[in-house]
């Protein structure tokens, strides 16, 4: 027997197969093998057509029940993970009135800020743990004050998951933590905001029922099962967005214990174990997948912009024609701290966690008589590493004890230096685990039906695949990053 899970992203759609006995990865396939396009109408926007992640989650399947020796009607159900604070919404037949205005469209900032004020800041930061910023309901309001004619017409608005579990069973149905990163779930009252709600105008008979993360939250409908090809009836009995999921996958579960990411952009989602926030315009709270309001588990998600596509700016623009191996070995050639070469890797728009100031990267301390290439690749990477403590010490005032940190295989925790300059100046080992999230959204499901106890057993089989640990001598790195620190006050107070 085998369990499915679907990681509905907005670049791809994937899927994986485990084995219902020791979560053991099977399968996994991925559709388009090309990013999914984004439409931008205008500065600053984002759209996706929600039938179109449909078409890709079908094909995908497809693929995986026609490319792997496995009889479908041994599947025994599903877990969903999905891009976060997207919005879609639907008529009464259930069809997408609009295209999704999904997680990277910044065009209600303003409502945000305006709803911010107008429900009261201390109630928001108190029960929200967050302003309502530019998430899911805040994108609502738009819709509402901007294209009347449509929300007349909503029967319900959702998540991104909300609507791929629409289309497999027909229920409206969302979660609590989902209704969390949409900044509707009020944590002391441990329910829908409805209180935000009415002060934004919105009917809460639009939001659809909630059930828990790990739950029955219905099953494969006739009409799915003809377009996907899974087994009617088998169950949906997981969903979370992709960060919370993330973090599940590597097995973070328990306070103190971080989930990191190194893409384009860079995330470190720890774990608390108390409801609060002492820095709502820095990080975002969100209810974890395991979170309830007797055993608080909250997921503190600071992102950083510039990480990954800082080091790939440089591969093509200076690496000349250099893999990043090859630019990674170069660097391991200069000393700790780039012989003072600095670099800021803030140059991928607003930082949230430098209170949204957007002043582009910089390059500090360059000698011509000095630097060379490797330089640059060196504090290229400990650049990035330095703003992951940053945000570290951003979390410890929060409230995070830091026990550990764990990173799925992506290329900047593969580079010794970035993922070493972080283990040694957090003084905390880094596992590095070959996971995805749609293997962990399977394991979650399997878990939520029973299959495991918990998801350290259902993430057993998994392996430490490399292991960076803290460097006996740490006062070059702490030199090196104080010095950056200096940049960095600099470059925020001018």
């Amino acid at each position: 027997m085998v369990w499915i899970g679907f990681d509905i992203g907005s670049s791809s759609v994937k899927v994986a197969l485990i084995d219902a006995q020791d979560g053991r990865p099977l399968a996994v396939e991925q559709e388009p093998e090309r990013e999914m396009p984004i439409t931008s109408l205008e500065l600053g926007w984002g759209e996706q057509d929600p039938d179109l992640w449909w078409k890709h989650l079908c094909r995908a399947i497809g693929k995986l029940i026609q490319n792997n020796p496995v009889d479908k009607r041994d599947i025994k159900g599903i877990g969903l993970s999905y891009q976060m604070h997207g919005l879609v919404v639907v008529d009464k037949k259930l069809r997408p009135l609009r295209p999704s205005i999904i997680w990277c469209d910044s065009r209600a900032v303003g409502t945000g800020e305006n709803l911010f004020k107008a429900a009261g800041e201390d109630r928001c930061v108190e029960r929200l743990l967050n302003s309502p910023g530019n998430f899911t309901l805040s994108k609502l309001k738009w819709v509402q004050e901007n294209e009347p004619d449509t929300y007349r017409d909503i029967h319900k608005f959702m998540l991104p998951g909300d609507y791929i579990a629409l289309k497999l069973s027909g229920e409206c149905v969302t979660t609590p933590s989902g209704l969390s990163e949409g900044i509707l779930w009020d944590f002391k009252e441990d329910r829908l905001a409805d209180w935000l709600l009415e002060t934004a105008g919105i009917d809460p008979d639009l939001v659809p029922e909630v059930r828990p993360s790990f739950s029955h939250q219905g099953a494969v409908s006739p009409t799915a099962a003809e377009e996907t090809g899974l087994p009617v009836g088998i169950p949906i009995m997981y969903r979370a967005g992709d960060q919370p999921n993330n973090a599940l996958s590597l097995g973070v579960m328990e306070p103190g214990e971080i989930a990191a990411t190194g893409g384009t952009s860079g995330v470190v989602y720890a774990l608390a174990g108390e409801v609060g926030t002492r820095e709502p315009t820095r990080i975002n709270s969100f209810a974890h997948t395991n979170h309830s309001a007797g055993n608080p588990r909250i997921g503190k998600l600071l992102c950083i912009n510039g990480t990954g596509i800082q080091y790939s700016w440089i591969k093509n623009e200076l690496g000349g024609g250099l893999s990043y191996d090859q630019m990674n070995r170069l660097a391991q050639s200069v000393p700790v701290g780039s012989e003072g070469l600095r670099v800021l890797p803030y140059g991928n728009g607003a930082e949230r966690m430098l209170e949204n100031a957007d002043k582009g990267g910089q390059i500090m301390g360059l000698n011509f008589n000095r630097h060379r290439a490797p330089h640059l690749f060196r504090a290229a990477l400990e650049g990035i590493a330095f703003s992951f403590v940053y945000g570290m010490e951003i979390l410890k005032k929060e409230g995070v004890a830091i026990t550990s940190i764990k990173a799925g295989n992506d290329n900047l925790f593969r580079a010794g230096i970035f993922a070493g300059t972080i283990a040694t100046l957090a003084r905390t080992n880094i596992d590095i685990v070959e996971t995805t999230g749609a293997v962990g959204a399977a394991r979650a499901a399997a878990t939520a039906f029973g299959d495991f106890r918990d998801i350290g057993q259902a993430t057993a089989t998994d392996t430490v695949e490399l292991a960076h640990r803290p460097e006996p001598g740490a006062g070059p790195y702490l030199e090196a990053y104080q010095d950056w620190k200096m940049g960095l006050t600099t470059y925020l107070d001018n």
